[in-house]
């Protein structure tokens, strides 16, 4: 047993990655970056607005990476050009994320497409990234290399984020506070580049479609193709209509908590020590996920993960109407620990799951569908609150839809076939 678990350079060189794009998800995505736009950036508008603001943000770049995905999946495996795209999402999403450090108060507008389009290149980056995960390990190791990623993951989100708190704690100390924060967005773009460097440099490309024209044209004929047989690919379109459902949810409480929590009454510090604690809980959960899965199945640990998340999303809900302070910060301590048992599981697990159910020369592409499927999730759920929080005043109600989504993606995994996928 204790050889299996031995890793190779390819597989260490492939964690390494989430290891590097985890400060950007923690600090753009839910942390420093929703805070500094909300207090700083857009500070002279009503809570409800710049939530508003930041939710179609977030649905404007998923738009982008869901049209782009499958067509350069298409291409990739044609072309063998998986590390070649994800080197030039990776420059796209590190120079504008380096490019908040000259966002000041009142660029409102031009701070969301910098954070849009930071976010394209995180997001499209991921898409080949993912697929990668077929060339670097075998059919058998794939929930624990993938739950490894995220576990990692965590702690590459977690550390840059505490030099981050300290940078910004001693900004406050010498009176240069907003500088030290925009310092910060700095810190994040050379982690993420840095650490991406093992990943370019060690993990190949193993799985190709043969062809003789290895064009455009012959890329796009093969996603036509694979369009006109969707159908054929039952598991696969089951899988994915699943994963619409209950990924939503997921990526939503991840985009929003930030903003939403404010919104609730919880002061930025008590966000950002709390996010912390979840990220470093979360390591040895996400681990937890992929030993589980090798003995109960992924499938059966997905339906786990959903439940966890379908009590998150009902208590989110009512934390905006429980009136003391006390009690709301002991259910906000609650859904924090709840996120963190369960969030890089239900992540790693869907990745590792669909990954054994397409064809592995076709990866590029079918994780490029599998994006799509993810972006237009975080579409409509960032623009569930969005709507919510701009039309009724209160983002509880987008926070109650969600409930429905988990258990609606619950019902669709229950029809998907655990075998494997027949050629």
């Amino acid at each position: 047993m204790g050889k299996s678990r031995k890793m190779s350079s390819a597989e260490k060189s492939w964690i390494l990655y989430d290891f590097a794009n985890s400060s950007y998800g923690l600090i753009v995505l839910t942390t420093i970056m929703p805070i500094y736009y909300k207090s700083h950036i857009a500070g002279n508008l009503p809570d409800a607005a710049s939530t508003a603001d930041w939710g179609f943000a977030n649905a404007a770049a998923g738009l982008i990476i869901a049209l782009l995905a499958p067509v350069l999946g298409a291409v990739a495996d044609v072309k063998r050009q998986k590390k070649m795209f994800l080197f030039i999402f990776l420059c796209l999403g590190v120079l504008f994320t380096a490019g908040f450090s000259f966002m000041s108060q009142g660029m409102r507008l031009t701070t969301l497409f910098f954070y849009a389009v930071s976010l394209v290149g995180f997001a499209g980056g991921n898409v080949f990234y993912d697929s990668l995960l077929v060339d670097v390990t075998t059919r058998r190791r794939m929930d624990w290399i993938s739950g490894a990623g995220y576990a990692w993951g965590y702690l590459g989100g977690a550390l840059p984020f505490i030099l981050c708190l300290g940078l910004i704690w001693w900004g406050d100390r010498v009176g240069l506070s907003l500088e030290m924060i925009r310092g910060t967005f700095l810190l994040t773009a050379v982690w993420w580049a840095v650490f991406s460097v093992p990943a370019l440099k060690n993990t190949r490309q193993k799985y190709i479609i043969r062809s003789r024209e290895k064009t455009v044209m012959q890329a796009l004929r093969n996603l036509l193709e694979t369009l006109r047989e969707i159908s054929c690919y039952r598991n696969i379109v089951l899988f994915l209509l699943a994963y619409f459902l209950y990924i939503d949810g997921v990526d939503t409480i991840i985009r929003m908590a930030v903003p939403y929590g404010k919104d609730a009454g919880l002061s930025p510090q008590m966000m950002l020590g709390t996010i912390l604690g979840l990220q470093l809980l979360a390591f040895p959960f996400a681990l937890l996920y992929g030993r589980l899965a090798e003995i109960f199945s992924a499938r059966k640990m997905l339906y786990v993960a959903i439940s966890v998340y379908i009590v998150i999303a009902f208590f989110g809900y009512l934390m905006p109407d429980i009136r003391s302070l006390e009690h709301k910060l002991t259910v906000f301590f609650i859904l924090a620990f709840l996120i963190s048992t369960s969030q890089g599981g239900i992540q790693a697990l869907s990745r590792s799951y669909f990954g054994k159910l397409i064809p592995k020369e076709q990866a590029a592409e079918f994780f490029g569908f599998y994006n799509i499927f993810g972006k237009f999730a975080t579409i409509l759920g960032p623009l569930l609150i969005a709507l919510a929080a701009r039309l009724l005043g209160q983002a509880k109600y987008g926070i109650l839809s969600l409930v429905f989504l988990f258990a609606a993606g619950g019902i669709l995994l229950y029809f998907v076939k655990d075998e494997k996928r027949k050629q």
